[in-house]
């Protein structure tokens, strides 16, 4: 019953008028602020020299909405995406309820991309960092568009930062080519650190996709933080993170289940290559799925603004079809 009142809530969303902003809270973790400040009184002749009145207090407004943007890719049981779905051939729960209305739904293939490549520099991946380097040079290649913004990070006991936020594939590729293997890894302290400063703190005055391509062999030996803690991170950034094993053993090892569970959480996919040569491929994957998703945007049912987590449960209505989303995401809290 639960799905089907989904199914029918996301039908009835259609044919809602999009809701004017309110003083509401937001299930996303940027606010919009504004400020009111004063007119300063006009200056008097110069004759008169009267004092100056003190400046006046600037108020500030925040403003939360609470609109969830949602992504998400949907395959066949080959894999194959799938094009051309409507709104009514989902059903959608948000905390365990359908939502109060949905806003848009649109099968968004060009909105802007914000990308972080991140690869394993620790001393466990020297033989394979060849590979790993060029697949990431043409998977920007392929993927860059001019309004995109990429940055390029490695990563073993501490993170490096080889290129900032820039859509020049140029430098993205000299960011690639300085990065050296050796030391141990942190995985989680990697990950949770880039999400938290090069994801969290984003300001962008439009909408854009956050999304992290992770090429590692999944194994930690030196992070403080936990797996969790790390999942979290990415989540309450609103980034999707891909995963590409470096691992070509006959068997998938503990370090691929690690890889597994962080693209599955954060609304993302995994990809074991069975040979070096086939990182590439995970790659282009990840290319076709960032062109082939959909969009949907929504006002949750039962919304409060306490930074509790907000788990989200997103099926085809069609048994064929597999829906890959984000599990949930973090309600902002109240400003202090």
């Amino acid at each position: 019953m639960l799905l089907g009142a989904a199914t029918i809530a996301l039908a009835a969303g259609a044919q809602s008028p999009q809701p004017q902003q309110t003083q509401t809270p937001t299930t996303q973790p940027s606010t919009t602020n504004q400020q009111n400040t004063a007119t300063p009184a006009q200056q008097t002749p110069e004759a008169q020299q009267p004092e100056q009145e003190p400046p006046q207090a600037t108020e500030t407004l925040q403003l939360f909405s609470r609109e969830v943007d949602l992504f998400f890719a949907v395959t066949d049981k080959h894999g194959n995406f799938v094009n051309g779905l409507q709104q009514q051939n989902f059903g959608l729960l948000d905390d365990g309820r359908p939502p109060e209305r949905i806003i848009r739904f649109v099968q968004q293939t060009n909105l802007p991309l914000r990308v972080g490549i991140m690869i394993d520099t620790s001393s466990s991946i020297r033989q394979r960092f060849a590979y790993e380097q060029q697949a990431a040079i043409d998977f920007l290649l392929q993927v860059m568009h001019p309004v995109d913004r990429a940055f390029v990070e490695g990563f073993d006991v501490q993170t490096d930062i080889e290129q900032d936020y820039t859509n020049r594939v140029d430098l993205l590729d000299s960011g690639i080519s300085r990065l050296r293997p050796g030391g141990g890894t942190a995985l989680y302290d990697s990950l949770y650190k880039t999400c938290r400063d090069q994801m969290l703190t984003l300001k962008q005055s439009a909408d854009v996709r956050k999304m992290m391509v992770l090429v590692s062999d999944g194994d930690d030996d030196y992070s403080r933080a936990t797996e969790d803690d790390a999942i979290k991170m990415c989540q309450r950034a609103e980034t999707i993170v891909y995963t590409i094993s470096t691992n070509t053993g006959p068997s998938r090892d503990k370090g691929d289940d690690v890889l597994l569970r962080i693209s599955d959480a954060t609304g993302g996919r995994a990809f074991f290559p069975v040979r070096m040569e086939d990182v590439s491929e995970g790659f282009m994957n990840i290319e076709a799925e960032l062109r082939s998703q959909y969009s949907l945007v929504y006002v949750p049912a039962g919304f409060k603004q306490d930074g509790s987590f907000r788990t989200i449960y997103l099926q085809s209505l069609d048994p064929r079809y597999v829906v890959r989303a984000k599990k949930g995401y973090f309600a902002p809290r109240p400003p202090e």
